[in-house]
C-alpha cells in the first residue's frame, strides 16, 4: 500500500503516515493528495485533522466534505514538539524571518512574541519546508525534532506554548463507511434544519443512546449564508445496532449528514 502524506520528508505527516503499514510518498499540498488518491497514485492519505492547541484543521474538514468515495479507517495521535532552527552559531538577536506551516506559528505564538517580537513570520507548505528556506543568520524555521545537518541547529528543547501539543491524523481510503467493522468511533458531518432548537433536538440523537461526543466544529455553509455544517466525533461502535440506529434518528432530524469514517 502507498501512503500519501504532506511532504517534504521530516513532517510530522511523515512520522503519522509511518506509523501506518505501508510505503509513504510525499506531496506538496493537501489538495495534491486528495488528487492522488483520486487517480490511484496513492491508495490512502494521510490528514491531520485536529489539534489540542489550534482545533480543527478546516481545509481538510472541507476537502473531506466535499470529496467522494472516501473515508476514514485508521487514526493516530502525534505528539507536536516543535524547535527552532537556525544556522549553527546564529545569534538570535539577529533573527528577522521565521519560517514554517501557520500550525506552527499559531502553536508557538507565546513563544515567538516573547523572544521574536519584531520577527516577520512567514508561511511554508510544511514544518519540514521550512528547513530548506533557513539559508542567513537572519532566518529562522520552526520544526519538529528532525535530524539536521552540521550547518543547522535545533532549540534543546520544544518551543511550543504548551507541551502537551497533539494532533490527530486520519488514514483515508477509497471506498464507503463500513457498518459491519467494529470501531471506537466515528466521523461525521450534518446541517440542520434552520429552525429554533434544530442543533439540540440533532444532538439529543446521540444523548437519548448513550453515546458521548469527543468533539463539535461548525463550518460555514459557503453557499447558505448564515447556515452551518457541524462536524462531530462520537465514541461508537459502528457495527452496533444502536449506533446506526441513533445515526438513523440524526439523519431524520437533518437536512444533511455524511460519515466521514469509522475507526
Amino acid at each position: 500500500m502507498t501512503i500519501g502524506y504532506l511532504g517534504p520528508e521530516g513532517s510530522y505527516s511523515q512520522l503519522a503516515a509511518q506509523s501506518f503499514s505501508g510505503a509513504v510518498r510525499p506531496y506538496s499540498s493537501f489538495f495534491a493528495l486528495f488528487e492522488a488518491i483520486g487517480r490511484g497514485e496513492a491508495d490512502a492519505i494521510v490528514l491531520p485533522v485536529e489539534n489540542s492547541l489550534n482545533g480543527g484543521v478546516m481545509q481538510n474538514l472541507d476537502l473531506l466534505q466535499s470529496s467522494e468515495g472516501l473515508v476514514a479507517n485508521r487514526e493516530v495521535v502525534v505528539r507536536i514538539d516543535h524547535r527552532l532552527l537556525t544556522l549553527k552559531g546564529a545569534d538570535h538577536a539577529a533573527i528577522t524571518r521565521i519560517y514554517s506551516h501557520p500550525q506552527a506559528l499559531g502553536q508557538c505564538a507565546r513563544y515567538l512574541n516573547a523572544f521574536f517580537p519584531e520577527a516577520e513570520l512567514i508561511a511554508t507548505a510544511s514544518t519540514s519546508a521550512a528547513v530548506s528556506m533557513v539559508r542567513t543568520p537572519a532566518d529562522a524555521g520552526i520544526v519538529g525534532p528532525l535530524p539536521v545537518g552540521d550547518k543547522f541547529e535545533l532549540s534543546p528543547c520544544t518551543i511550543s506554548d504548551e507541551p502537551r501539543n497533539y494532533t490527530q491524523f486520519l488514514l483515508v481510503e477509497r471506498g464507503a463507511p463500513d457498518f459491519t467493522r467494529p470501531s471506537k468511533k466515528v466521523f461525521l458531518s450534518f446541517s440542520c434544519l434552520h429552525r429554533p432548537g434544530s442543533l439540540i433536538g440533532a444532538l439529543s440523537a446521540f444523548a437519548s443512546a448513550g453515546i458521548n461526543m469527543t468533539r463539535i466544529e461548525s463550518r460555514p455553509i459557503k453557499d447558505r449564508r448564515g447556515e452551518y455544517r457541524f462536524f462531530v466525533e462520537i465514541e461508537a461502535d459502528a457495527s452496533l445496532a444502536q449506533t446506526r440506529s441513533a445515526l438513523r434518528s440524526l439523519e431524520d432530524m437533518c437536512s444533511s449528514i455524511k460519515i466521514l469514517g469509522c475507526y
